[in-house]
């Protein structure tokens, strides 16, 4: 559930009160960025990082900025604190306001929308279901997080009424990318195995980047390479990492059963947790330890 306050170009309202243009070019035509962030302890986790991927997608879409992503920091924590929000999850949005056959003379350039919500549980596993050209790798805007979401909701839906969690989407030469919004691992000869952005298509997770610092910190290695569906079934573990769900197994890829969930996984996960609570740790060292756990 959406909590009851937002910011909105710089102030606090009822979320239910904020108005949007009906000529908003960044609306009507998915023009704008959004980043999804996890409140533990009633700080954001690794903000610097999304705040990075907004600025440089920004730049590839043509979205003017400016000072404005300064303004999201101070912005969440008064809004976590408004909504008393110590545990949730936050998007922050950008959404372009002139250009293209909507221009809406006089509005500012780009509006900043952010909300908090509870967080959604994600289950204990994940069933996952294949789609073939489920990304483009080689278009120009690979990996961004745009507004146009509307291509992953889709298949979402449709995984979603078929029994599977989520959609394993793969890219033009048949090679696994990523999920709808997580990224993927395998486990094969007990070594972690990722795609790799820059060639799969997928989207350079926050999730993902400290991940995989946090392995890299404890000696274990990921290599980044090449994944077909094949190397799916012959992998020990499979897991899925997000910004809400973190590590996630994977029990099931279309109707094949996966082993799991597995040991590396359940030691990745804790690595992950302690990646976070070493973040929370430096930035709110009054934290409940139990609630960093």
């Amino acid at each position: 559930m959406v909590h009851r306050y937002a910011f909105f170009n710089g102030e606090i309202l009822p979320a239910d009160e904020i108005r949007l243009s009906p000529f908003q070019t960044g609306l009507l035509t998915g023009w704008g960025l959004f980043s999804t962030l996890r409140i533990y302890c009633g700080v954001p986790f690794a903000i610097e990082d999304h705040l990075a991927r907004l600025d440089a997608d920004a730049r590839k879409l043509h979205i003017e900025l400016d000072h404005l992503l300064d303004e999201v920091s101070p912005a969440l924590q008064a809004l976590v604190e408004r909504n008393h929000a110590p545990e949730a999850m936050a998007r922050v949005y950008c959404i372009r306001n002139h250009g293209g056959l909507l221009d809406t003379p006089g509005r500012r350039p780009t509006d900043l929308l952010i909300f908090t919500a509870d967080l959604r549980n994600w289950g204990a596993s994940a069933r996952l279901r294949l789609q073939p050209h489920g990304r483009q790798a080689q278009s120009p805007l690979a990996g961004t997080k745009t507004l146009t979401w509307s291509h992953n909701l889709v298949l979402l839906e449709a995984a979603n009424q078929a029994g599977f969690d989520d959609v394993l989407l793969l890219n033009e030469y048949g090679e696994v990318s990523e999920c709808t919004a997580a990224n993927i691992f395998l486990v094969r000869s007990g070594r972690l195995e990722t795609p790799p952005l820059a060639s799969s298509g997928a989207l350079p997770g926050v999730s993902r980047k400290h991940l995989l610092t946090a392995c890299d910190r404890a000696g274990r290695t990921v290599v980044e390479r090449v994944l077909l569906p094949a190397d799916l079934y012959s992998a020990e573990e499979i897991f899925i990492c997000s910004t809400t769900r973190e590590v996630q197994p994977v029990v099931r890829i279309d109707e094949r059963e996966i082993p799991g969930p597995g040991p590396v996984t359940a030691a990745v996960a804790a690595l992950f947790r302690q990646e976070i609570a070493d973040y929370l740790a430096a930035r709110h060292p009054l934290a409940p330890l139990e609630a960093r756990a």
